[in-house]
């Protein structure tokens, strides 16, 4: 579904993205991890329009889609969220929903009747008519998601969903980025908790520097020796690998 080949993306002298390439396949989830500064948003931004590549190329469904804008982008099927919310406060709910439903529901009534379909999947459909300022940032996270939605993707770029959620939180949304993925929705995401990583993903690419240093399960890139050196720092392999060991002999 999603092929990405030898993308670099540079600010300046700093490689943000340094030539990634990563496969999505319809039907999976699949995680982008990696420690803080990776380029992982940087990485879904060149794949999305939001930023022109300086290399490489993407392709979606067959057909390259290097350097189209983000808008002829989502309406090929592919649309990101953010991980910085910003909704527009003085709309409602519904009518926050409905801004995303308009690319393939011009009328204002079918718009409105998709962004109610929508927020039901995200659990918002008691909140139709609230304010969105006055959501909390669980409500906000998933009216982020729910925007997304009501564009009817393909494949869904999920940037750090659960970011700033408590465990309860967590534990509640999980099972609603798996009933989009079993609605027909193929689901990448960012996300560094893990706990949603291992319990969501079939499979995991590790981005460091810019570049995919572990790709696999989570099991098995978990256990990678370079990818706790990126979590970690240097030596830290060494040392996970003597602890595991003294425990075992205990």
């Amino acid at each position: 579904m999603l092929e990405v080949r030898d993308l670099g993306k540079r600010f300046g002298g700093i490689a943000a993205v340094d030539g990634t390439s990563l496969d999505v396949a319809q039907g999976e989830i699949v995680a982008l991890i990696g420690p803080n500064g990776a380029g992982k948003t940087t990485l879904f931004a060149a794949i999305t329009g939001f930023v022109p590549p300086d290399t490489g190329h993407v392709r979606f469904l067959g057909e390259t889609i290097t350097g189209l804008p983000p808008h002829a982008i989502c309406a090929r099927g592919m649309v990101r969220t953010f991980q910085i919310v910003q909704p527009f406060g003085a709309l409602t709910v519904r009518e926050n929903i409905a801004v995303g439903a308009h690319l393939h529901h011009p009328r204002r009534t079918e718009a409105l009747a998709r962004a109610e379909q929508v927020a039901a999947q995200v659990g918002l459909d008691k909140r139709l008519d609230q304010p969105a300022s006055t959501l909390t940032v669980a409500g906000r996270k998933r009216l982020e998601l729910a925007r997304a939605l009501a564009t009817e993707p393909k494949l869904l770029l999920l940037d750090e969903v659960m970011a700033g959620l408590n465990p309860t939180e967590i534990s509640e949304i999980v099972p609603v980025v798996r009933a989009i993925r079993d609605s027909g929705v193929t689901v990448m995401l960012i996300e560094h908790v893990m706990q949603a990583v291992v319990s969501l993903s079939d499979r995991a690419y590790v981005l460091n520097n810019g570049r995919i240093i572990a790709s696999g399960t989570t099991a098995e890139v978990a256990s990678d020796p370079n990818v706790i050196e990126a979590y970690l720092g240097h030596g830290a392999a060494e040392r996970v690998k003597t602890q595991l060991q003294a425990g075992h002999a205990s």
